[in-house]
């Protein structure tokens, strides 16, 4: 076993390899007749997503020729990109928005209108009726963006019509087994779909024209999430008027629960066309549940009863029915996330579809340990990753760097599931720590609301927290502190290195740095999302500027990089070259990464890997060490 300083330790995993393993499913499997189908993101091809296809037997093939990329732009971060009925592939193709048919044999054909603005007219969360398909719109122009339903007929011969408006944004169309209904969800600004939504149902007319709509579930301060026909036609959805996202039926009038549990049947729908529960053949129901315990699968019976099934990882999601089967997305820290198909009878799963690499030996993958650690509000939580490469240690006494890792939203959650960007940095010598601060979901409603109205302060006190604990005892160097993420995360990053002296270098991802210029100038699903985290603007002008990393660059001293996408919508790029540019008048170490044809999240194989080797080098830099391989340096101006 070699000694070497921690950070320069020999990988196996490349920054070009970690992109092998990059490969992403959505959450919206579909089962059409015995044929399963799945969405999924390569970084190979440029972040193009690809629909496949596995027949019985096993084969599985790729549904959508080349040129065509399913992915929908609606909300910007999209989801519902297609589905499947009657052998009929429906589909939203990227470049241009529109919607496409796609019969076995043929080609791709439109089925929706050019737009008078290009990729202006978007389409999502798909749902059918007889001869006609029902969907969420968005459309841009004029300076406005208008959400609704839409009916439009599967031949295209008929533009698509308004069946429901008024409201800001809609999702989860649902037509009734027998035709007769359609639900849906509704909701307004200033609310997310985790704040509060509306479940609005009406009988559905031949033509797919729905009647008067009524309420029947839902409003402020009630997150009602998937609504779904039972096989038998009864309506189901998760509500959280509990605390936790719950299961209910709609029966009459009343709701009535399909069982109590301590956990969440639901998450925040930042995506369209998010399952976490399924009908089984027995009239049965199976939900995947998270809480602080973790991850579980229930299985309720009509008579009230429920079964825990084993469970196929740490990290479940998109589940549905096939057969009598379970097919769904699940990881663990040894398995990246995959599509496996579960037998609920038994328990035995099997893994239908897997990332191809790389293979990694399990001396070398870093298994995460759950840490809870004390915060003013009660116990906050951190998945803790530690240096792991067999053939290497420390000098003695040595202690690791730690990266302190910040998921995006504010309104997500670490997933302890095998990551190769995780590991890429645990088998050169560094610690990890994924922190679930206090904002976080699945741990019910009370755990995300201690955000409310608290951005920029909860989530950099939990952050620091979490460094401070694991530091002191003993699983990290508590000079050698390191925080970084994206979106959110970014922000989260830059208000630490601003607030705080926690951190001795930090990495932001298409961060935030002037809260005021994005809540003027970021995209309309979360354009009043502010209102919540921080306050109404422009009545809370003088709070944004208190948060806001750009006004407090005296606060910061230690060495930043930033990476930016310059086609980001969500967070513009002008946010990273304010930033970068204030820290140059001042003198801080800083490193200002860009790249042309990147949104909000990078999608390709070659900037995943640049981006890797430019932190890794960054880290290098600021704490001293020599890292490992051939990799390209990053300039970092001023140190």
């Amino acid at each position: 076993m070699a000694t070497a300083s921690y950070g320069s330790w020999e990988s196996p995993l490349s920054a070009m390899e970690v992109t092998r393993a990059a490969l992403r499913f959505s959450d919206g499997l579909e089962m059409e007749g015995d044929d399963l189908y799945w969405a999924e993101s390569r970084p190979a091809e440029g972040g193009r997503t690809v629909l496949v296809r596995r027949s019985p037997g096993g084969e599985t093939a790729d549904v959508i020729p080349p040129g065509y990329d399913a992915r929908t732009r609606v909300h910007e971060y999209g989801g519902g990109a297609y589905a499947v009925h009657r052998g009929v592939v429906y589909f939203a193709n990227f470049t241009d928005q529109r919607l496409y048919r796609l019969r076995p044999g043929e080609g791709p054909q439109a089925i929706t209108p050019e737009p008078g603005v290009p990729a202006g007219d978007r389409y999502a969360d798909l749902a059918f009726g007889e001869g006609f398909m029902i969907c969420v719109r968005e459309r841009h122009g004029d300076g406005k963006v208008v959400n609704d339903l839409v009916r439009l007929p599967l031949d295209g011969a008929a533009e698509p019509r308004a069946i429901a408006s008024g409201h800001d944004f809609f999702s989860s169309p649902r037509v009734s087994p027998d035709g007769h209904h359609l639900a849906w969800l509704a909701w307004d600004h200033p609310d997310m779909p985790w704040n509060g939504t509306t479940l609005y149902l009406a009988s559905l007319s031949p033509d797919g024209t729905p009647d008067e709509a009524r309420a029947v579930a839902g409003g402020r301060g009630e997150s009602i999430f998937q609504p779904e026909w039972s096989p038998a036609g009864v309506l189901y959805f998760a509500s959280d008027r509990s605390g936790w996202w719950n299961l209910y039926r709609l029966e009459g009038e009343e709701t009535r629960p399909v069982a109590v549990v301590a956990g969440d049947a639901g998450a925040p729908q930042w995506v369209f066309r998010l399952r976490r529960y399924a009908f089984l053949a027995d009239g049965s129901i199976a939900g995947v549940y998270s809480s602080p315990s973790g991850t579980s699968l229930l299985v309720h019976g009509e008579d009230g009863s429920a079964r825990a099934l084993p469970v196929p990882g740490t990290w479940l999601s998109g589940i549905i029915a096939a057969g009598g089967d379970l097919c769904l997305v699940a990881g663990s820290p040894t398995a990246f996330p995959a599509v496996v198909r579960l037998d609920p009878a038994t328990g035995r799963s099997e893994v239908i579809r897997a990332p191809e690499g790389p293979g990694l030996d399990a001396a070398l993958i870093s298994a995460p340990e759950r840490v809870a650690f004390p915060t003013p509000d009660g116990p906050a939580y951190a998945w803790y990753y530690p240096p792991t490469n067999a053939g290497f240690q420390a000098p003695s006494g040595e202690l690791p760097p730690l990266l302190v890792t910040i998921h995006g939203g504010p309104t997500a959650a670490a997933r302890p599931v095998l990551d190769p960007e995780v590991q890429f940095w645990t088998t050169r010598g560094f610690g990890l720590a994924d922190v679930d601060y206090g904002g976080s979901t699945g741990y019910g409603r009370a755990y995300w609301e201690r955000l409310h109205g608290t951005w920029g302060i909860v989530d950099v006190r939990d952050c620091a927290l979490a460094a401070a604990h694991l530091a002191a005892t003993g699983r990290a160097d508590p000079a050698r502190l390191a925080i970084r993420g994206g979106s959110a995360g970014g922000y989260t990053t830059l208000a630490a290195l601003a607030f705080g002296d926690t951190f001795a270098a930090g990495a932001s991802h298409f961060g935030v740095a002037d809260l005021e210029l994005l809540a003027r100038d970021t995209h309309k699903f979360e354009s009043r999302y502010l209102d919540w985290l921080v306050g109404p603007y422009p009545e809370a002008q003088e709070t944004y500027r208190e948060r806001s990393p750009i006004h407090h660059l005296e606060g910061i001293d230690s060495p930043v990089v930033l990476f930016q996408g310059l086609e980001d919508r969500v967070v513009p790029p002008q946010q990273a070259e304010i930033m970068a540019a204030g820290l140059r008048e001042r003198g801080v170490p800083v490193a200002h990464l860009t790249f042309p044809g990147e949104g909000h999240g990078f999608r390709k194989a070659e900037n995943i890997a640049r981006t890797l080797e430019a932190e890794l080098s960054f880290y290098g830099q600021v704490f001293g060490f020599e890292p490992a391989g051939e990799i390209e340096p990053v300039e970092v101006q001023g140190l």
